[in-house]
């Protein structure tokens, strides 16, 4: 089973939401064991000024999706209103948002896109329990507890909207992107990553 897929998450990690009415299924893959992208969280567009990280990321993201699909990448997105408060709206309203707002245009997301929840504190969604125990936290600082929205804080927590995890075929977390990281960056970390897989696969180990 594909790690990325909505059914193979929903027996791996129970209590996953439900995709977004609308949004895009998993592309398939025609090359090596898929491997998915977990986006921890995706804020409302309008919020985004063109400085901040995420402002143009979601594009980028749909190009990663495009290009990486056909060796299994399965990109995830869980939009969450922890950040600043910067997801308050509906989920009906996530992607409309997306296609009339910023990035606008008729932008449409080509990965997958769940409900909001919760990604930190009391009432965090149990799979992200798992992918931040399974991985260490990308700095030693959570941010301003004035714009952090969740009760109890912990070390590994989230630390702002587009932190991103790896997680390969079996479901196991690879890595961990701080939020700031550009997606050129993963890309070229998922590639290194997938170079290493095939290596192994050809040496029969």
């Amino acid at each position: 089973k594909v790690a990325g897929s909505v059914g193979h998450l929903r027996r791996r990690w129970p209590g996953i939401r439900p995709r977004l009415r609308g949004a895009r299924d998993a592309p398939p893959a025609r090359h090596g064991p898929p491997v998915a992208g977990v986006l921890s969280s995706l804020p409302a567009p309008g919020w985004l000024r063109p400085a901040e990280p995420g402002a143009g990321e979601v594009q980028e993201l749909n190009a990663l999706q495009e290009e990486l699909a056909p060796f299994g990448l399965v990109i995830l997105g869980f939009p969450c209103n922890q950040f600043g408060k910067q997801e308050p709206g509906e989920n009906s309203e996530i992607l409309p948002s997306l296609k009339h707002v910023r990035p606008g245009g008729g932008f449409v997301p080509n990965f997958q896109l769940f409900e909001k929840g919760d990604v930190n504190g009391e009432k965090e969604q149990k799979f992200y329990t798992f992918l931040k125990n399974s991985c260490p936290p990308t700095s030693e600082l959570l941010g301003s507890p004035n714009r952090l929205f969740w009760e109890p804080m912990k070390v590994h927590d989230i630390r702002w909207n587009f932190e991103k995890f790896l997680v390969g075929p079996d479901g196991v977390p690879l890595m961990r992107w701080y939020h700031r990281t550009t997606v050129s960056t993963v890309k070229m970390d998922i590639l290194a990553y997938m170079r290493r897989q095939a290596a192994l696969t050809v040496n029969g180990k």
